[in-house]
This record gives C-alpha cells, sequence and structure tokens, in this order.
C-alpha cells in the first residue's frame, strides 16, 4: 500500500511539473495594432510570478486625419495550453494623446478649419494567445479592448478593439 500512494505521489508531482509553465522574465520587442488605425508600440513584459506578469506598451498611432501616442501597463494572467504555447488576459489602463485635424470631421460653417489635440485616460484590458519558441523568440496574437476618457473629437468615449502582433525577444 505505501508502494502504490508513494508512486501516485510521485505521478502527481511528475505531471504537475511538466504541466507547468515557464514564462521568460523579461521579453522586449514590437507589437502592431489596428483599431482606428494602424500603429506600433515598444512592448516589455517583465514576469512577476510564475504564471502573473506586467506588459508596459508604449506607441503610436496614426489615422485619417490624426495622429496620437499612447502608453499602457497591463497585468496579465498567463496559462500553458500546451508545449510553448499559452494563452492570457488581465486587466489594465493607460494615458494617450492625439491630434486631430478637424476640417476632415466637421463640414458645418459653425466649426473652423484647425488641429486640435487631446489627452485622456484609457481603461483596457487584454486577452490573447502567444508561442515561444525553444530560442528566445516569442509571437503573440491578441485583443486589447479600449475605453478612453477625453473630449468627443476622436470619439474616444467609445470602445476600441485593438488588435495586435506581438514579436518579443525573450532574456
Amino acid at each position: 500500500m505505501k508502494k502504490l500512494i508513494l508512486i501516485a505521489l510521485a505521478f502527481v508531482a511528475y505531471t504537475s511539473y511538466t504541466q507547468a509553465q515557464e514564462i521568460s522574465k523579461n521579453a522586449i520587442g514590437l507589437r502592431l495594432g489596428d483599431s482606428n488605425g494602424f500603429g506600433a508600440e515598444v512592448s516589455y513584459q517583465r514576469a512577476i510570478g510564475d504564471n502573473n506578469r506586467l506588459e508596459f506598451d508604449l506607441g503610436w498611432r496614426t489615422g485619417n486625419h490624426y495622429d496620437g501616442v499612447k502608453l499602457i501597463g497591463l497585468y496579465q494572467w498567463v496559462w500553458n495550453i500546451d508545449g510553448g504555447f499559452n494563452w492570457y488576459a488581465g486587466p489594465g489602463a493607460g494615458f494617450a494623446a492625439y491630434s486631430f485635424d478637424h476640417d476632415h470631421y466637421y463640414n458645418h460653417p459653425n466649426f473652423y478649419d484647425h488641429d486640435d489635440k487631446d489627452a485622456f485616460i484609457i481603461l483596457a484590458g487584454t486577452v490573447g494567445i502567444e508561442y515561444s519558441f525553444d530560442f528566445p523568440l516569442q509571437l503573440s496574437l491578441d485583443l486589447r479592448p479600449e475605453l478612453g476618457f477625453g473630449d468627443s473629437y476622436y470619439d474616444n468615449n467609445d470602445l476600441d478593439f485593438d488588435v495586435g502582433l506581438g514579436v518579443r525577444y525573450q532574456f
């Protein structure tokens, strides 16, 4: 009976160990995304536990008649699917500053041609899938819903869905 219990404990310990994921301590790279316009972000991930990490993205967006920069911070829980495949999800927040060209947005006599700027806070979330290769490269695909709180020029009081492809070097 003791042998059976020891074998069962060894089996449970082995399967728990083989299911444990390994997320990189650090990863840095690019995240290319699109919500209302194309943009690129410098992306940095920092592990803060066995299956938790922080992600910071500093990027720029450009679209029809607007340009902007934004900084997003995300807390992520990471779960192993199989081998190098993981999926992740988590909440976040950020800050954005945009410049708008209003003569293309309004065709009304009360509005005049000028540029305007807006800075606002963003609430965000993320859900995605990633693959870590045997060499220090990580590819990811994620969806990041973002809700901005600012003036209504950019419709940033609406929910935007930012889809991104990430390529990061792990170290």
